[in-house]
């Protein structure tokens, strides 16, 4: 007779169990809202899965999901300059559509479709913000493969430490799984910079702990629940750890704790264009990950090594710093700052810092303005 029962009720045990299930999912999801964001994470869904190293998306720098063009290193100059020559023939037409030429009605059709208002204010901005990002299709594919080394240990330790285990997955935006080093001396699998890792980690002349996938996730845990704990929410303790926690508590205590509001309205002097997509860097990359077969078919992840593994030292930009349009050439010793520029971007494009920008170009503040010019070397 329970026997029988038990066979009987299977069915709704199993409902049961995978409405828990569902509902715990549900509930961790809320964690990471993409409300108001669902532009930004699908522009980062299109370049770690649509475009490959080869393509340079031109695309709004604000608005990153209005994408004008795709181009290439043999044609993106010309592209850019249909691009903005189109913009501001639509200016200058704004109640004369039918004088536009081809390219500008493309262009025009784009931002329309994009529901920007077609007012001289809002495409003078557009003027000002165009940008580039490059593609990292196969790089996204691989940090995926050698994710399978390590994910599995990070989540362990992610819970261990109290945060949410799709902090495993950063290290898709930061370095691929891969003990990268950047331009700004970032080092490792989770990009920790000299000064804060040494919060963390050992650091010295004979060993860097930086390099030690175990550690140095442990410290990452570490850093991201202190965030958590400052900030009150995963959006803006994920936010931190690229610009700082010290710089997302002036944000919350200027703006609001709505991260969506933040990168309304925020204009922070480092506050640019990395630090502003990061999040949503990062929810695109779970949901690629999650879903990964649907972008790159079957893939056959490495086994995992227990986190003990490290991985070896190869030199790359990360990609949670994109390529941004700067108007200058590597000769050049001079910039002319465009509107959304941040010294902390320049100093990235140029190889400097920004305590060097400003002792070259006598600021007492980091606070630039739109068309004034910088030397830059």
């Amino acid at each position: 007779m329970r026997r029988h029962r038990m066979k009987l009720n299977l069915p709704r045990l199993i409902a049961v169990v995978l409405m828990i299930s569902a509902t715990a999912w549900a509930a961790e999801r809320t964690e990471l809202p993409a409300t108001g964001l669902e532009n930004r994470v699908e522009f980062w869904k299109k370049i770690f899965t649509q475009y490959g190293k080869n393509d340079i998306v031109i695309h709004d720098r604000l608005r990153v999901n209005l994408i004008y063009d795709v181009a290439d290193e043999s044609n993106v100059d010309s592209k850019l300059s249909t691009v903005d020559h189109a913009l501001k023939e639509i200016l200058h037409n704004l109640d004369t559509p039918e004088n536009l030429s081809d390219p500008a009605k493309q262009v025009r059709e784009t931002v329309v479709a994009a529901e920007v208002p077609l007012t001289s204010s809002s495409i003078n901005d557009l003027i000002e913000n165009v940008h580039t990002q490059r593609g990292i299709k196969e790089r996204f594919r691989d940090g995926i493969v050698r994710s399978g080394r390590y994910v599995d240990s990070f989540r362990q330790i992610m819970t261990n430490e109290g945060v949410i285990p799709e902090l495993a997955l950063l290290p898709l935006v930061e370095s691929s799984f891969q003990n990268a080093k950047s331009k700004a001396a970032a080092l490792g699998v989770w990009q920790f910079t000299r000064s804060t890792g040494k919060l963390y980690l050992n650091i010295n002349k004979k060993s860097d702990d930086r390099l030690d996938p175990t550690k140095s996730t442990r410290a990452a845990a570490r850093l991201l629940h202190e965030n958590y704990l400052a900030l009150g929410s995963w959006p803006l303790a994920i936010t931190a750890y690229n610009h700082g926690r010290g710089g997302m508590v002036r944000a919350k205590s200027e703006i609001g704790p709505d991260l969506t509001q933040i990168i309304s309205d925020y204009h922070g002097p480092v506050f640019g264009y990395a630090s502003m997509n990061f999040y949503t860097e990062f929810l695109a990359a779970v949901d690629v990950y999650n879903n990964y077969e649907q972008y790159f078919g079957t893939l056959a992840l490495d086994k995992p090594t227990g986190g003990n593994q490290r991985p070896a030292l190869v030199k790359t930009a990360t990609t949670a710093k994109p390529r941004t349009a700067l108007v200058a050439s590597k000769t050049t010793s001079k910039y002319k700052v465009r509107s959304g520029d941040t010294l902390y971007e320049i100093a990235q494009k140029f190889g400097t810092s920004i305590r060097d920008l400003m002792a070259k170009n006598n600021l007492s503040r980091p606070h630039i303005y739109a068309g004034q010019i910088l030397l830059v070397r």
